[in-house]
């Protein structure tokens, strides 16, 4: 397969993830999948939480289709899906876990409107501890924070956490 066809399945699968991913968090993570994803509302105690195992099981269909497309004779295709699924977990751990989370130590600051409002996304998701209620499923694209508020408001706050007491020194 020539690199004029590959580049674009690629691209269109690196895209085509955040429409998953959304997906997948919406009405698997925050249904079903609850009992993995409930770690990741809570405070994490220590370097791993339960949630961290979405990561394994999402590389599993990357890795399957670059062998296959590489090394057992499968359509190239493939390869290039599996590459673009292993790029969007690359881009989702450098926002999600190390500029949103801080699990990797970072001086990065967001100054650009994008990143700002992806990160202030996130935090309103984090915003509610419950299985429902929540808004922002999404991570690399996400509506603007006052709509965001406005949609928990709506909710009547159901879920959203109370603010924590000020430590007293």
């Amino acid at each position: 397969m020539s690199w004029a066809l590959g580049i674009p399945i690629f691209l269109a699968t690196v895209l085509g993830m955040e429409g998953f991913a959304y997906v997948m968090h919406r009405w698997v993570m925050h249904g079903p999948g609850w009992f993995l994803h409930a770690s990741h509302h809570r405070p994490r105690a220590g370097n791993w939480e339960l949630n961290d195992l979405y990561a394994v099981i999402f590389a599993v269909p990357s890795i399957v289709l670059l062998l296959g497309g590489v090394q057992l004779g499968w359509w190239l295709g493939w390869a290039w899906i599996g590459a673009g699924i292993a790029a969007y977990g690359a881009i989702y751990f450098g926002f999600h876990d190390v500029i949103v989370h801080r699990r990797v130590a970072t001086r990065y600051l967001p100054k650009s409107t994008y990143m700002k409002r992806i990160v202030q996304a996130h935090r309103l998701h984090h915003a509610v501890e419950t299985k429902h209620g929540t808004v922002s499923f999404g991570f690399l694209w996400a509506l603007r924070p006052e709509a965001l508020k406005a949609e928990l408001k709506r909710r009547d706050r159901a879920g959203v956490r109370s603010p924590r007491a000020a430590s007293v020194d």
